[in-house]
């Protein structure tokens, strides 16, 4: 058997990226600090001093659970991994890893483009390891097909197919507008909008099955 199609234990490499997961939230926490002496009372008002902090922070939480918790769903559903996989998963990590640093980068130039250009490149790696990883798996049957109907994998190339689209439009901004471009990767803007219209298409496309009722010619042939 060749080395790259060599299947993996797979719970052992999932283990090892939930560790180094919750490692990276623990380092962002890390960076949070006030810029009070040790002799100087402390007052409310210094609570807010470091709000960049906080801000920077509360982003990269966001974004290490958001990849998480898909790169979770994805795993669900992968029931093999070998080398070449394994290899995807690792280059994840690896920038899921180096976002406490651009993340602490960016506190405390917040409003300079060239803080917000590589922590969207950062978020964008991310995101394209991501999707990576599942089209690999794909193309592979790597994934229990049984378990996945097409609806599902739609809305899985959806998802992580905006994730991409959201950081590269974040990455362009960032250029000439990074406020704006931090503003797209906190609320993610563009993700969000496609969403509600997609999911309202299909509620209405679902109301317009139910309106419709059975067709009549399979009730007379019955």
């Amino acid at each position: 058997m060749k080395a790259d199609t060599f299947e993996l234990p797979l719970e052992r490499v999932l283990f090892f990226s939930d560790a180094i997961v919750a490692i990276a939230i623990t380092l962002l926490a890390l960076e949070l600090r006030l810029p009070v002496p040790d002799d100087q009372p402390l007052h409310y008002a210094d609570l807010l001093k470091p709000w960049h902090l906080y801000l920077a922070f509360l982003l990269s939480f966001i974004n290490i659970s958001s990849f998480w918790n898909l790169h979770h769903r994805l795993f669900i559903y992968i029931r093999k991994m070998d080398d070449r996989l394994k290899l995807i998963n690792t280059s994840w990590l690896f920038f899921i890893v180096t976002l406490p640093f651009v993340s602490s980068v960016l506190s405390d130039h917040l409003s300079d483009s060239a803080a917000v250009t590589l922590y969207t490149l950062n978020v964008l790696l991310i995101s394209l390891c991501q999707r990576l990883l599942w089209a690999y798996s794909v193309r592979h049957d790597y994934v229990d097909a049984p378990e996945v109907n097409d609806a599902y994998m739609s809305r899985i190339n959806l998802f992580l197919n905006l994730d991409i689209v959201n950081a590269l439009i974040a990455l362009a901004i960032s250029f000439f507008a990074p406020v704006t471009a931090f503003i797209l990767l906190f609320f993610k803007i563009p993700l969000m909008l496609t969403v509600f219209v997609y999911m309202a298409s299909v509620r209405r496309k679902r109301a317009e099955e139910l309106a419709v009722g059975p067709d009549p010619v399979d009730q007379v042939s019955k």
